[in-house]
């Protein structure tokens, strides 16, 4: 863990505008067209389960959470994490994982999915989701669609197409 005077709490509105900066340096423009992005368009993440880290009044990290659908069932997808690149390494992406998995567990959530690099984000328990049994709507390499069962056991009973949960 970080000995930066680090405070990881709930995302803000005020946060929104500095939280944009961050993933535009870490992103780029090409942030718009992947498939978790298109998982988000038009659907607020949960702010229960979205959190900032501030270091100070500065904003070193963040992470979304957003509700989906996975074969028809409510789920979340995890992402973007993000990490100011000045203050890699020093766990609080990490940290914020943490804070994030632990409040959906709290919140009876029972699926947790993103598209990430598995040797990361294996070490908080996601896995390559089995070929084929959870489709994503548009490219993405199958070895990075994770998924973190909440629940143990719920993800024998999802099959089908990842989509958005909007309202409606």
């Amino acid at each position: 863990m970080t000995s930066l005077p680090l405070t990881i709490r709930h995302e803000v509105p005020a946060d929104a505008a500095a939280i944009e900066r961050l993933h535009e340096r870490a992103f780029g423009p090409g942030r718009f067209a992947r498939t978790a992005f298109r998982l988000r368009e038009g659907v607020p993440p949960d702010p229960a389960l979205s959190f900032a880290a501030h270091v100070g009044t500065f904003l070193v990290g963040s992470v979304k959470v957003t509700p989906v659908l996975a074969g028809g069932h409510r789920a979340l997808m995890l992402g973007p994490l993000t990490v100011d690149p000045a203050f890699e390494g020093r766990g609080i992406g990490a940290a914020l994982m943490e804070r994030s998995i632990e409040a959906a567990r709290a919140a009876g959530h029972d699926l947790m999915m993103l598209v990430g690099d598995q040797p990361y984000y294996a070490r908080f328990g996601f896995k390559v989701l089995p070929p084929g049994q959870l489709l994503l709507p548009g490219p993405a390499d199958p070895a990075r669609f994770l998924a973190l069962e909440l629940v143990e056991g719920v993800l024998k009973q999802r099959s089908g197409a990842v989509t958005a949960a909007r309202a409606g």
